[in-house]
């Protein structure tokens, strides 16, 4: 598979390049340049199909170019040793679940993949930096991911606030790989930062700088590998319509589902639940897109006001407007139904779901109510007891800690505070290596 640019379908560069480069220097995203038919291979899948084992037949096949059955093999094998977890609710609703990573959150999937990838391809020499911007949960997922890859060296981005769930061994302070820095700023100031150091070509092919974020493709490509365990896995449930209902934030988890979609997913379209920080839902409806700053709401990781991948969400729609808008639903959901939507799936299911799976579901719900032979697979994108607190409120039940997210409530300090500008963050990280 090739990539092209959302700004530029002339030019295009291999896997390799998108994955290690990580951003175009006109502005874009790397996209695929042409959709791959995967179709004949689905229905050979079935519910007995394990997630490694979709993912070492698919990862060859889309990533023709860069891997081979073997090496799609190997990093299978390297990056999963957790999977997806699908849950048949009734007639109308099943939960998919991608809390089972390190991090407990969605982000694991990819970032796993990512990070078993490019120590792939750098075996034949080289080295990586990998930059992200993080609030708590991407800076967990990759300093898991990442800890012991040969040639690779982790930067994470902080906003203001607490940094928390890092192993202090890991730093650089103490040997170890890991650079946290946090930012004077928000979570957009941070994005905006690792943007700018990526495009600055002098300096970060110095150190072959690239990103485990979203914006990387090689980070967001391998989501498509669970919408299609999702679909294999919800067949048998199936007698009309299907439809995903996804937590839409930085708009990644959809992209994925839209990629899937093209590559021959049978699938009857995608809810893009939203909380209040909702202007690409006003885009969807076909009026301007216009940035905000983000409200904080119950529901954190969807509170972005200038999604990182719009780039990628905008070139579907300037292709066909029509199609998009007959695919994609986008809903709107506020703290108080996100917190009415919790206590009503553990009063009918006895599940405890977390805030952004709630906005999803909530949204699920109410597309339902319009199309009642659909059948609805939610996303659940973060473990209920990273969000106890909120679960708690909504239900009065007290949710155990697993214990493998002990560590995500301890504090870190970070290396360095940076003011939110370039200089600032080169001056650190050429401190720091």
């Amino acid at each position: 598979m090739q990539f092209k640019s959302t700004k530029n379908d002339r030019e295009t560069v291999s896997f390799r390049e998108a994955a290690l480069r990580c951003l175009p220097d006109d502005g874009g995203l790397y996209a695929p340049a042409s959709d791959m038919d995967l179709r004949h291979f689905l229905f050979y899948m079935d519910a007995d199909t394990s997630f490694p084992e979709l993912v070492a037949a698919l990862a060859p096949l889309l990533l023709q170019d860069a891997l081979t059955p073997h090496s799609a093999a190997r990093i299978a094998e390297s990056a999963f040793h957790f999977e997806p977890e699908f849950k048949p609710l009734d007639e109308r609703f099943s939960l998919l679940n991608l809390y089972n990573g390190p991090s407990g959150v969605c982000k694991d999937f990819g970032i796993a993949f990512l990070a078993a990838v490019i120590e792939e391809l750098l075996k034949s020499g080289g080295q990586a930096m990998i930059i992200s911007a993080s609030r708590g949960d991407t800076g967990i997922s990759v300093a898991s991911a990442f800890r012991g890859r040969r040639g690779i060296r982790p930067v994470i981005l902080y906003p203001s606030g607490p940094i928390r769930g890092l192993d202090p061994g890991a730093l650089a302070s103490q040997g170890g790989p890991l650079i946290p820095l946090q930012v004077r700023g928000t979570f957009d100031d941070c994005q905006r930062l690792m943007a700018e150091i990526i495009r600055d070509r002098p300096f970060s092919n110095r150190y072959g700088i690239t990103s485990a974020n979203t914006i990387n493709a090689g980070a967001l490509l391998p989501q498509i590998f669970y919408y299609i365990y999702g679909f294999i896995k919800a067949k048998p449930c199936l007698n009309g319509d299907l439809l995903f209902s996804v937590p839409s934030g930085n708009f990644g988890n959809l992209i994925a589902g839209l990629y899937a979609w093209k590559s021959g997913m049978p699938v009857n379209g995608f809810v893009a639940a939203m909380n209040r920080n909702n202007p690409v839902g006003e885009y969807m409806r076909g009026r301007p897109f216009i940035p905000r700053v983000p409200a904080a709401t119950v529901s954190p990781a969807l509170d972005v006001g200038m999604p990182a991948n719009y780039e990628r969400l905008a070139s579907f729609y300037q292709d066909a407007p029509v199609v998009m808008r007959n695919m994609v639903y986008p809903c709107a959901v506020d703290d108080a139904l996100t917190l009415k939507t919790i206590e009503g799936v553990w009063k009918r299911y006895g599940l405890l779901i977390d805030p952004h799976t709630a906005v999803a579901f909530a949204a699920a719900e109410r597309f339902s109510a319009q199309r009642d032979s659909a059948h609805l697979v939610i996303l659940g994108t973060s473990h209920p007891a990273r969000e106890a607190n909120a679960i708690a409120l909504a239900t009065g039940q007290k949710i155990e800690i697993p214990p493998r997210f002990a560590l995500l409530r301890e504090k870190t300090d970070p290396l360095a505070v940076i003011d939110p500008e370039l200089s600032a963050l080169e001056g650190a990280i050429a401190s720091c290596v």
